[in-house]
């Protein structure tokens, strides 16, 4: 398994929590939103996900990876 930790802008309610670790669920990842720092700590098989198709999800979302 691969940690990453993203730095997310837009991020301020626990609706933005549930969206983001939700969308990550999807893919098969699992994420921790951290509101207080912007960031989202992510885990995830590197074997069977991309750090380019977590963002996308992020993204998607309506959030802005920095």
């Amino acid at each position: 398994m691969t940690n990453v930790t993203i730095q997310v802008e837009g991020m301020s309610c626990n609706h933005c929590v549930n969206s983001i670790e939700g969308a990550l669920r999807t893919l098969g990842a699992n994420g921790q939103v951290d509101l207080a720092n912007e960031k989202v700590a992510v885990e995830y098989d590197e074997n069977k996900l991309s750090l380019d198709a977590i963002k996308e999800a992020i993204e998607e979302q309506g959030y802005t990876v920095v």
